[in-house]
């Protein structure tokens, strides 16, 4: 690389006065990368559930990916990547489309309306005040929930867990081949994770699928063709496929409610942790380009619904890449360019079987479990609202109502104990709208 061009990035990314070089960035986006590429196998499979042409939701999901990801690194100068979000892909596919049974178009434009909402609340600095006044047990229990619900989907994607008429659920059988490829997946993943080998997910996937090939579980490719192309996927059977006035039509608030609280605690909560483990922050707290980043990523999710794809949030999975020095917003470029390379591999991606996701989501979900040491089990009036959001999260299928019967009884349970002080405005409204959208809906 010539001396211009890196004096040209050093100035653009100010990668003297963060301390860092273009090769530490570059090892810090290779890194990043392949801890978080999995979305790529992942949520293609997620949304093809939903009836989303599966070659499509694999442009769809690249795209977006590259897209918020060069917002990111160009705009805001942040060492973060994004792809759309675990948990809100599920809740589009399980809860929204196949629950409510809208079609995926009409859920895509609620998915829109949602990133405009992000944007109004983002610029009237309406969004950090939301978060904050929610209380940290809410908090916690809104990940571990979605969490539950993100493991319980890959337990019944491999089959592990089956319909029962006598106990709704049931193991299913687990000398199948595909719960046995789920479970030595899992294992793999596991162990490489507990010994710090990056990119373990993703290798947990590609062995599994090599083992769903010798067990028949998926085809065999035979030339070069069935595992890369030169010839980019084709998007048009998503692009623009979204339809934003049957979303207003049915009335989606419940949906877009649920889509903006879930997108609010989660990516504002990561950005402001990854910031502070990268350094960004300064001694008063404030993080420069904050508001920034919260933009692009409610520019990114409009765009993502464009494509044809979910919400999308900032992956935790960056703390490996700043672990590595990443620092600036050039290590989000080598993502965004690592992802934009990863179209050329789409006939593998469509070879992906679903018991090799699996271990995936129920790695994720067992990940999200950890929040669980942040509750309070001292006081009931936290207990039981923290209980109904993680316990209803999976049993009802649905993110939205957890977060209903969570907020609902938090605030029923703190006015007629008289814990008026743990209360506010913001919580009063919240739980407002979901008390009407209960009385709307049923």
């Amino acid at each position: 690389m010539s001396q211009n061009t890196q004096g040209f990035l050093d100035r653009f990314f100010r990668l003297s006065e963060r301390k860092t070089d273009v090769r530490t960035e570059v090892f810090a986006g290779l890194t990043t990368f392949m801890t978080m590429c999995y979305i790529i196998f992942v949520n293609p499979q997620i949304l093809s559930d939903a009836g989303i042409p599966k070659e499509g939701a694999i442009a769809a999901t690249i795209f977006a990916s590259v897209f918020c990801t060069l917002l990111f690194g160009l705009w805001a100068n942040f060492p973060v990547a994004i792809a759309p979000g675990m948990g809100l892909n599920a809740f589009f596919t399980y809860s929204v489309v196949l629950g409510q049974g809208l079609s995926w178009q009409t859920a895509l434009g609620a998915v829109f309306i949602s990133g405009l909402v992000f944007f109004l609340l983002t610029v009237t600095g309406i969004r950090r005040r939301l978060v904050a006044a929610v209380p940290d047990v809410l908090r916690s229990a809104i990940v571990v929930g979605i969490g539950l619900f993100i493991a319980f989907i890959g337990l019944k994607n491999a089959g592990i867990i089956v319909k029962s008429p006598a106990t709704f659920v049931t193991l299913g059988q687990v000398t199948k081949p595909g719960p046995i490829l789920t479970m030595i997946g899992l294992l793999v993943a596991v162990i490489l994770m507990a010994r710090n080998i990056k990119g373990a997910m993703i290798i947990s996937i590609l062995v599994t699928t090599l083992l769903a090939m010798a067990f028949g579980v998926t085809p065999v490719p035979h030339r070069l063709s069935d595992v890369m192309t030169f010839t980019v996927p084709d998007i048009t059977t998503t692009l623009g496929k979204l339809d934003i006035m049957a979303a207003i039509h049915y009335g989606i608030f419940s949906i877009i409610f649920s889509f903006t609280i879930v997108e609010l605690f989660d990516n504002l909560a990561t950005l402001i942790g990854l910031s502070k483990k990268a350094g960004l922050m300064d001694k008063n707290g404030d993080i420069p380009n904050l508001n920034r980043a919260l933009q692009a990523d409610a520019v990114g999710t409009m765009m993502s619904a464009t494509f044809g794809s979910t919400a999308l949030n900032a992956y935790i999975e960056n703390a490996a890449g700043i672990s590595e020095g990443g620092r600036t917003g050039l290590t989000a470029v080598v993502v965004a360019g690592l992802f934009l390379l990863s179209l050329f591999l789409t006939p593998l991606i469509m070879l992906i079987p679903s018991v090799a996701t699996a271990p995936a989501l129920i790695l994720v979900g067992s990940l999200m479990l950890s929040e669980i040491k942040n509750l309070s089990f001292d006081d009931f009036t936290d207990t039981v609202p923290a209980f109904l959001t993680i316990i209803l999260m999976p049993l009802t299928s649905s993110i939205a109502e957890g977060l209903a019967f969570g907020f609902v009884s938090y605030t029923v349970l703190k006015t007629l104990t008289g814990k008026y002080k743990e209360m506010n405005l913001f919580l009063y409204l919240i739980t407002a709208a979901f008390i009407i959208n209960f009385l709307y809906h049923g």
